[in-house]
């Protein structure tokens, strides 16, 4: 039965029965097969079908949500069993917007230098992504903002505040000044996070209320790409200062902070509420807490 809800799970993510096989490592003909002995059980049709996939039916909606809770609740079974055999060990899988990615290195450094049977996967994913991620239990964990949008039912520990810096060449007419405005951006040349980042609609928003139109002349899901395009093109970025400060370094390029009005943005440590926790991820969310205090 669980493998049969995770087959459901796979194709209501994937909206295509050849993918949805292919993510979970069975043929398409097995795939069907099990879909369909998953209907005769419950006796009702959970799924359209017609040349190709056609969406789920009434019922299969409903499924889906059984079926998440039941496979989850399966998952934390297996790892309180393997935590009971083999202390905290697994791998976790966590998707982190592009802009926190260097505190992700932080709290799995630490928390892999504590329990080395610990591995991870880290993913560079959008706050939108992240959270669908979560609800198809394609992650265990993320690391996105706390108070930008709705994160439905989950679990979090605050990890810090956004503030921010502008990222340009020191032979820029901002590098000699001291901390900038948002009003000191018009006209400049900018490359800027792509507009499906979070993190560039909370500057477009600061932006607009410092009644400034950004000009931006390049734009990438990249913030690597955003510094080479400073150093190589003399456009000028604005990024979280953490991360500014970790792009700068080495390089050829100086940040300058930019004046806050207001405290930034909250992000934090995200996963699905669950009660309990596995061991592992409650362990990564008492390991997220002390980062935020270090």
């Amino acid at each position: 039965m669980i493998q049969k809800l995770e087959m459901l799970i796979a194709l209501a993510r994937e909206q295509h029965f050849g993918r949805a096989a292919e993510s979970i490592g069975v043929t398409q003909p097995s795939l069907s097969t099990g879909i369909k002995q998953l209907e005769a059980q419950l006796g009702v049709k959970l799924v359209l079908r017609g040349s190709r996939f056609g969406g789920l039916t009434p019922e299969g909606q409903r499924a889906l949500v059984w079926a998440r809770q039941i496979v989850g609740d399966a998952r934390r079974l297996r790892e309180e069993m393997r935590f009971s055999r083999e202390g905290l060990s697994g791998h976790v899988r966590i998707a982190v917007i592009p802009t926190a990615l260097t505190w992700a290195s932080r709290l799995t450094s630490g928390f892999g230098a504590a329990h080395p049977n610990v591995n991870f996967t880290v993913l560079s994913r959008t706050s939108a992504d992240i959270l669908t991620m979560l609800e198809n239990f394609d992650i265990d964990a993320g690391i996105s903002y706390l108070d930008n949008e709705p994160l439905g039912h989950v679990s979090s520990a605050f990890l810090y505040r956004e503030n921010y810096a502008v990222i340009c060449r020191p032979d820029h007419p901002l590098a000699g000044r001291g901390p900038l405005g948002w009003g000191d951006l018009e006209g400049v040349a900018l490359c800027l996070l792509t507009p499906d980042m979070q993190n560039r609609r909370i500057i477009n928003r600061a932006f607009m209320e410092a009644g400034v139109v950004p000009v931006a002349r390049l734009e990438s899901n990249s913030t690597v790409v955003l510094a080479t395009q400073v150093e190589q093109a003399g456009l000028v970025t604005v990024l979280p200062d953490h991360l500014a400060a970790f792009l700068v370094a080495g390089r050829e390029l100086v940040m300058v902070p930019v004046e806050m009005a207001t405290p930034g943005p909250a992000v934090g440590l995200i996963a699905p509420w669950q009660e309990p926790h596995t061991p592992v991820i409650e362990a990564l969310l008492a390991e997220a807490g002390r980062v935020a205090e270090v």
